[in-house]
C-alpha cells in the first residue's frame, strides 16, 4: 500500500512576524502521545522570516524541526506558504499532519489537503490513535455540537487535522531533549502568488487576546444591551482580564466576533472564567468547559452552565458584578 510509506507526524509551527504560536506547543505536546502510540518521530515545520527561539519547538518534545526562513516568507502570504508545504510533505511523506485552527491555519492547511488529494478535519476537539491501523481518530462537535463525530481517512495520507487553539494544554519545555534542527532553502522560481498582502489591521478592541488570557469574564444575552458590557469591561480591567462573549451577544452586535466563544468561536482554557449572563448552551460550553477555574454568575438556577461550574452563583448580575467590582477594588 502507498500509505505504508507514509511514517511520522508533522506539526505546522505558525509564527506570527517571527514569534512562535502557542498552538504549536500545544499540539506538540499532543503529536508527542501520538507518535509514542504510532512508536515514529514527531517533528515541526517552520515557516517565516527571523523567527525566534525555533530550539524551544524541540524543548516542547519534537524530535526534529524543517526551518524555511527566508525574507519571502516574512508576509505570511498563503499561496507561498501552501506550495512550500507541499512540497516538503511530497518529500518527506509524513504520515499525518496536525495544525493549528487560527486563521492562517484555516486559510492554508484545506489548500495544502486539496492539492495532496487527502482528507482533512477541521477544528478538532480531540485526537487519538488507532495503533493497529495507523489511523488518527479525530473528534469533533456535529450537528450543532449535539454529536461528537470520530472521524478518520483510511485511503489518503497523509492524515491531516487542525485543532483550536487552547484545546491541548502544553508541556512544560525540557531544556536537555536533543533534535536536529533542518534548515531548508526556499525557492522562490516557480511560485505565481496571486495575492498581496497590503498590511496587518489589529483589532484594537482586543485588549488582552481570549486565546492568551489567563482571566476572561464572558458576557451573554442575559445583559440585555450592549451598553452593559461596560460593567464587564470595568470588572476585567479590575482583574487584568479579556472580555468574551456568547454568540448571541456578538449576532446582537453588542462586541466583536473576534470576541465570541464557542463551536463558531474560539476555545479558551483560561485558569478563570467568569460566564456573566451565560445560559450554558452546548455550543458556547465546547469553547470554555475545559478551564481551570468557572464562576456562573445567572439568575436562572436550572441554567446548564452551573452543571460545568466549579463556583455557582444565583443571583441578579446587575447586582453581583457591581458588588465584586466593588470588593475587588478594595481589597
Amino acid at each position: 500500500m502507498e500509505g505504508e510509506s507514509y511514517r511520522g507526524i508533522w506539526v505546522f509551527a505558525e509564527q506570527r512576524q517571527g514569534k512562535l504560536k502557542d498552538v504549536a506547543y500545544e499540539l506538540l505536546a499532543k503529536g508527542r502521545e501520538l507518535a509514542s502510540a504510532l512508536k515514529t518521530e514527531i517533528s515541526a515545520v517552520c515557516l517565516g522570516y527571523g523567527i525566534d527561539e525555533v530550539d524551544k519547538l524541540i524543548a516542547h518534545g519534537a524530535d526534529k524541526v524543517y526551518l524555511v526562513d527566508s525574507p519571502e516568507l516574512a508576509d505570511s502570504q498563503e499561496d507561498l506558504y501552501t506550495h512550500e508545504l507541499v512540497k516538503l510533505i511530497r518529500e518527506h511523506k509524513p504520515e499525518i499532519v496536525l495544525a493549528g485552527a487560527t486563521a492562517f491555519g484555516r486559510a492554508v492547511i484545506p489548500r495544502v489537503a486539496a492539492i495532496l488529494k487527502t482528507g482533512l478535519t477541521a477544528d478538532c476537539t480531540g485526537l487519538d490513535i488507532d495503533a493497529d491501523k495507523r489511523l488518527l481518530l479525530q473528534t469533533k462537535p456535529a450537528f450543532g455540537g449535539n454529536v461528537m463525530a470520530v472521524i478518520t481517512c483510511p485511503a489518503g495520507r497523509p492524515q491531516m487535522a487542525t485543532v483550536r487553539p487552547r484545546v491541548f494544554k502544553k508541556n512544560p519545555p525540557d531544556g536537555t531533549r536533543k533534535g536536529e534542527i533542518v534548515k531548508v532553502d526556499f525557492d522562490r522560481e516557480g511560485v505565481t502568488s496571486r495575492t498581496r498582502l497590503l498590511q496587518f489591521v489589529e483589532d484594537i478592541t482586543e485588549r488582552i487576546r481570549i486565546e492568551e488570557a489567563d482571566i476572561i469574564v464572558a458576557g451573554g444575552r442575559g445583559l440585555g444591551d450592549g451598553k452593559n458590557f461596560d460593567m464587564l469591561w470595568e470588572l476585567a480591567s479590575v482583574l487584568g482580564a479579556a472580555v468574551a462573549a456568547s454568540r448571541p451577544a456578538v449576532d446582537e452586535g453588542w462586541v466583536p466576533y473576534s470576541h465570541q466563544v464557542g463551536q463558531t468561536g474560539k476555545t479558551v482554557c483560561p485558569k478563570l472564567y467568569i460566564a456573566v449572563g451565560i445560559s450554558g448552551a452546548v455550543q458556547h460550553l465546547v469553547g470554555m468547559q475545559t478551564s481551570d477555574i468557572i464562576v456562573a454568575i445567572n439568575d436562572d438556577p436550572n441554567a446548564p452552565i452551573f452543571e460545568v461550574a466549579t463556583y455557582g452563583i444565583v443571583g441578579d448580575l446587575f447586582k453581583v458584578v457591581p458588588m465584586l467590582i466593588d470588593k475587588l477594588k478594595n481589597r
